[in-house]
């Protein structure tokens, strides 16, 4: 009688098992590195829109809270998406109201979606000053979390 070739149910568990161990390693991973690179794009689209309300400050002595006068789409006050989606951006602009009050203004971009999973890096915020912050899940801006998240 001839020796028939193939696999044995013991190995073929055994393959079996090996795999499953190295996709519940890989997965989670892979998925964190995914949520840090999505930073990226929150980052950059806070500081190009703080670039873009200097610039409508020199043509215009004011800051802008209408996307539109920035080259995005959205209505004044309320949060509209960047990039891949990833992001929600607000910007929140105020007139100087006499000679001691500047005019100024905030953006925050605030995890949606997929990204919302991100425990570390919840929002970014740029203010009128270029100081950089970050909040994690539990709305913790520290030091720590925001050296973490910019950099």
């Amino acid at each position: 009688m001839p020796k028939s070739a193939g696999f044995s149910l013991v190995e073929l568990v055994v393959t079996m098992v090996i795999a499953a161990m190295l996709a519940a390693i890989a997965i989670p991973a892979y998925s964190n590195y995914v949520r840090k690179s999505r930073r990226t794009e929150a980052k950059t689209a806070v500081l190009d829109i703080a670039s873009l309300e200097e610039r409508f400050f020199t043509a215009n002595n004011t800051y802008t809270n209408l996307p539109a006068n920035l080259g995005y789409s959205g209505a004044a006050n309320m949060a509209f998406p960047v990039g891949s989606g990833y992001y929600t951006v607000l910007v929140t602009a105020t007139d100087a109201t006499s000679s001691t009050t500047l005019a100024t203004y905030t953006i925050t971009a605030t995890a949606t979606g997929d990204q919302f999973k991100d425990t570390q890096c919840r929002t970014f915020t740029v203010t009128h000053q270029g100081i950089q912050s970050a909040t994690d899940s539990a709305s913790a801006s520290t030091a720590t979390v925001t050296n973490t998240c910019w950099h």
